[in-house]
């Protein structure tokens, strides 16, 4: 029987998706595990596994054209088969049949729905436990049909994509059926087992979920929808019609004009050039010279007309997500902003000396960044999530780092930075970095980060603001550092500043709060040692 492949949500902000590489092509003998294509979502470009043995009968989508999450990719079924079944909802979505041509053939009658009503049992369902799940294995049963369980039991272990995790269940009552066996794996979703009052046909559960699912009636006809864009168009170029000039006197060519005319444009400071003579021979007369306008000859006097072009590029995915998550945290959360000068004459010197000793190469961001998470521990308030009924403060310290790509910013995630050495803060730093410039990031990099340094110093910027990466209650701002003039004890001297810019959510941190946070900062920065103590 021919199965569906649709677009999976392979990241949590994901929308779409959009076929960068097929790399298996129609009547293909496909099996479970095989990567059929490359997709680009808004984080990296990734592999789409199969889970469907078969041939690939249809390919809905050509390379570079975008699919919404769970929309139909392709097909997998045996070599023959009938499939067009399953576009035919799509199909007559979209198509744009005359009205009223031909007499409407009755559509068959819909399978009766099953009446579950008294059935005093419910379905236990795979909970989706990560973004990009698509399904779990039954790792191991740690109960058995006919057990008395109870909600908040755990009733199996489930391996996932990225761990293996708890089932809990919320139903009262006895194991009356297991549908999956340990090793044997179930879609998000999919009914994993059924719980209920002992003697209940469950059956009548099952049989339901084989059913087709009796059709409503058909909505009114939707607005043709425009077909994805493949690649970017070219540009488009439009003539813009100039108004007819007159022909100026050539600059090589002789110039014949009277000497009164010669000492007004003189006066005026008009090139006789440009000036059309209508006396005898073309010779450029006094009036001549009144009448010229210069904003229609001058220089411009041999200007034919220009060409007005532009060049229309389609939205990234990574681009329409930054667009969509940086605009609900601008207009969602009352930031506020503060801004602290640190002297980093101290770390410049450090820096040198680490430098000289450690296996890899310090940056003025890894000493940030060590000195950030040291300060995050101190200041858990500063390490919060807003989660609109609670405030979850988090007690480890993962360090989002914001890095820019071609298409847009990557936040690569440096966990448990406040543990770490800076050395090792340094290598994974330059790993990320270089993995997300190569669009080669997996969703365990750039998940689960608690705060983020965002640092344009390097680009000669001074000083910034960023705004937050939610659901975090805070991003720093790092500016470059800057030689300039001090003072002290009436003496001038040459110093290092830095400026930090801490953007908070006030619902989290108070101004308070986050200038605890920073003179803290401050105190690492400027006396590196303490980081090492």
């Amino acid at each position: 029987m021919a199965e569906i492949i649709r677009m999976p949500k392979m990241s949590d902000t994901m929308l779409e998706g959009v076929i960068a590489n097929w790399l298996k092509k129609e009547g293909d003998v496909i099996k479970s595990g095989d990567i059929i294509a490359e997709v680009e979502t808004d984080k990296a470009t990734m592999e789409l596994e199969n889970y469907e043995d078969g041939t690939l009968l249809y390919i809905g989508v050509k390379v570079g054209e975008a699919v919404p999450v769970d929309g139909i990719i392709a097909i997998v079924g045996t070599p023959g088969e009938d499939y067009s079944a399953l576009l035919a909802a799509p199909a007559a979505a979209t198509s744009q049949a005359p009205v009223a041509a031909a007499p409407v053939s009755q559509a068959p009658a819909a399978t009766p729905a099953i009446d579950l009503s008294g059935v005093k049992a419910v379905a236990v369902r795979m909970p989706k436990m990560s973004d990009t799940m698509i399904e779990g294995v039954i790792a191991k049963w740690l109960k058995a049909v006919g057990d008395v369980i109870k909600n908040g039991d755990i009733i199996a272990e489930v391996e996932t994509d990225k761990a293996t995790m708890e089932l809990e269940n919320y139903e009262d009552g006895t194991l009356l059926y297991i549908g999956a066996k340990e090793g044997q794996g179930v879609i998000v979703d999919g009914i994993i087992a059924i719980v209920g009052e002992p003697g209940t046909n469950y059956q009548l559960i099952l049989d339901a979920e084989a059913t087709p699912k009796a059709s409503s009636p058909a909505p009114a006809p939707a607005a043709p929808v425009a077909a994805p864009v493949a690649s970017a168009p070219a540009p488009v170029v439009t003539k813009a019609p100039v108004a007819e000039e007159k022909t100026a006197s050539k600059p090589g060519a002789e110039l014949k004009a009277s000497p009164l005319a010669r000492a007004l444009a003189k006066e005026k400071g008009y090139n006789l050039n440009w000036i059309t003579g209508t006396g005898e021979g073309g010779r450029i007369t006094k009036a001549d010279v009144e009448e010229y306008n210069p904003n229609s000859g001058g220089a411009n006097a041999n200007f034919t007309g220009g060409v007005e072009s532009f060049e229309d590029i389609p939205n990234s995915q990574m681009r329409k997500t930054i667009a969509r998550r940086l605009s609900e945290s601008k207009f969602s959360a009352p930031e506020f902003y503060l801004t602290m000068e640190i002297n980093m004459d101290k770390a410049m010197e450090a820096r040198v000396s680490m430098n000289e000793v450690l296996p890899v190469k310090i940056s003025f961001n890894d000493m940030v960044i060590k000195a950030t998470a040291l300060s995050l521990a101190k200041h858990p308030k500063v390490n919060s999530y807003w989660m609109e009924d609670r405030i979850r403060v988090n007690k480890h310290v993962h360090i989002g780092m914001a890095v820019a790509v071609e298409d847009g910013l990557l936040v690569p995630v440096i966990r448990f930075a406040s543990e770490k050495s800076i050395a090792q803060i340094s290598a994974e730093a330059k790993d990320l970095g270089a993995k997300a410039k190569g669009k080669l990031l997996q969703p365990k990099d750039w998940e689960g980060n608690t705060f983020t340094v965002s640092n344009l110093g390097m680009f000669g910027i001074d000083q910034f603001t960023s705004i937050i990466n939610s659901p975090e209650s805070c991003i720093l701002a790092v500016g470059g550092i800057k030689e300039t003039v001090g003072v002290k004890n009436g003496q001038f001297y040459a110093t290092n500043i830095m400026k930090l810019t801490l953007t908070c959510d006030h619902r989290v941190v108070d101004g308070a709060t986050g200038a605890a946070f920073l003179l803290t900062l401050k105190q690492y920065l400027e006396d590196p040692i303490k980081m090492f103590l």
